[in-house]
């Protein structure tokens, strides 16, 4: 009834339990759900929702990944300059050698 009419939240978004998880199909997208009652119809009905700490946890696992992904492309810079380095001055070196 949710869709097609407007609601009142009953009950906030929470974490459902595993019989809910197993019986509900609107708890296997994320995991979470909220009570709601339709104001028209005055029924109760259950509205998947997506947890504010659930998104934070996402969020900083995200930035985390993409940090150590960060620091290491750094590491890979920094040991292919000096490799790069290396190579020049051996071929500066030959060059002088050779005069």
């Amino acid at each position: 009834c949710w869709r097609v009419e407007d609601y009142v939240v009953v009950q906030e978004c929470a974490r459902c339990s595993s019989f809910q998880t197993k019986s509900m199909t609107e708890c296997r997208p994320t995991g979470f759900v909220e009570k709601v009652t339709c104001a028209t119809s005055k029924k109760d009905d259950f509205k998947r929702c997506r947890s504010a700490v659930m998104e934070a946890h996402i969020f900083w696992r995200f930035v985390g990944t993409m940090m150590c992904v960060a620091a290491l492309f750094a590491v890979l810079v920094v040991c292919r300059q000096r490799v790069l380095d290396r190579k020049a001055l051996e071929k500066v070196r030959k060059q002088l050698e050779s005069i």
